[in-house]
């Protein structure tokens, strides 16, 4: 039994549902042609399912009602954000994963053993799950539970997608994805290798322009929140305590979302270096009203400072090549006052800090819940634009 597209996706909609990211399945083929012919639907195209996760998180924090679409297979690149970031933060969003290794098919070899613990991962996480229904009178009741349990429990519900589960559905178009603009040409602010800035220097620099009521700054994992969370604890900080690598993609998302709204994220080189697609997918989406700046000190410092490989990497002519409108590099705190006075780009606009490591003495941890200290984000956006 199959169902028409149009069926789920306008059922779905009156819900209000109308954001839509992920990897695609041949299984999901039909629903994702319909939501990218839908000019009033939007389908963001992750580089990995984990991106995808925390990106749908980013745009429910902005308001919006996401799901998030995916091969079974690529579940295991979601298992961190969902259980550190949509778990952790209390973020409802939906999945459908499809079930492909499904042990009535014969479907490829490296689908077998995802095939038989689909849903006991689902189990493990403590995320419910359903089969994706297959007739058009299941579909209300099917969403209306999902509806209820993502407004009670503010945490993510699946449903796992068989084979043929929905009809074909032609795609119209390609979607509409701007090719890079001609950035502006990266900015240098070198200063002595033996005066490198601290973290502690460079945020501090980053809270002189990020106190304006329409911004909100997120915080990667580590040293780098606690250490925002030490200088001052605002109202339009979140700080992330997992889901690592995952901040860039989760301000893209609310960047997207809120475009009334400039969104700064504070990443590190560890956290970039393992995330780095998602560098494209902000080149590829992303608007002026999104920040990306990247303390660089080439370690873990949080997990005693083994060294990274960000030496080798040049972030900024990376940046650039993924389609950012403006990137800046060095490691003068001359770069932070440059990247937020630059105004000339529509883009989304990269900075390169060379800091050093180490950290306060006796550094605190947020003395807020992550439930709490999002609320407390949401809020503070709300009545900014209330």
């Amino acid at each position: 039994m199959t169902i028409e597209a149009a069926e789920f996706v306008e059922a779905a909609r009156k819900l209000g549902f109308q954001w839509y990211t992920g990897v695609p399945c041949s299984f999901l083929t039909p629903f994702i042609n319909y939501v990218i012919n839908d000019a009033n639907l939007t389908y963001i195209s992750s580089a990995n399912e984990g991106d995808a996760v925390a990106t749908a998180a980013g745009a429910i924090i902005g308001g919006k009602r996401a799901i998030v679409m995916m091969q079974n297979s690529g579940l295991g690149n979601a298992i961190n954000p969902l259980t550190s970031l949509a778990y952790t933060f209390r973020i409802p969003l939906l999945l459908i994963c499809t079930l492909r290794g499904e042990s009535t098919l014969q479907d490829e070899p490296q689908h077998e053993l995802m095939g038989q613990i689909t849903e006991k991962l689902f189990e493990t996480m403590g995320i419910p799950w359903a089969y994706f229904p297959t007739t058009g009178e299941t579909i209300v009741p099917t969403l209306t539970e999902v509806d209820r349990y993502l407004q009670q429990e503010s945490r993510p519900y699946a449903l796992i997608m068989r084979k043929g589960t929905v009809a074909p559905h032609p795609l119209q178009q390609q979607q509409s994805i701007a090719p890079p603009s001609s950035p502006i040409s990266i900015q240098n602010f070198q200063s002595s290798p033996s005066e490198l800035p601290s973290r502690h220097q460079a945020l501090d620099r980053i809270l002189h322009y990020t106190n304006s009521p329409n911004t909100v700054a997120i915080a990667t994992t580590g040293y780098t929140g606690r250490e925002l969370f030490a200088l001052n604890d605002r109202a339009n900080h979140i700080y992330m305590v997992g889901s690592m690598g995952c901040a860039s993609s989760l301000a893209l998302g609310l960047a997207l979302s809120r475009p009334d709204l400039n969104t700064v994220v504070i990443d590190g080189d560890g956290a970039a270096l393992m995330r780095m697609g998602n560098f494209a997918t902000i080149g590829a989406y992303a608007g002026g009203n999104l920040t990306h700046i990247l303390l660089d000190n080439q370690a873990h410092d949080s997990t005693g400072a083994q060294a990274t490989v960000s030496a080798s990497v040049n972030f900024a002519q990376i940046a650039t090549a993924c389609g950012y409108g403006a990137s800046f590099s060095g490691s003068d705190l001359a770069l932070i006052d440059a990247i937020f006075t630059e105004k000339n780009t529509n883009k989304p606009k990269f900075g390169h800090l060379k800091i050093k490591t180490g950290t306060l003495v006796s550094l605190p941890r947020p003395n807020r819940t992550p439930v709490e200290v999002l609320q407390r984000s949401i809020d503070y956006i709300n009545k900014s634009f209330s």
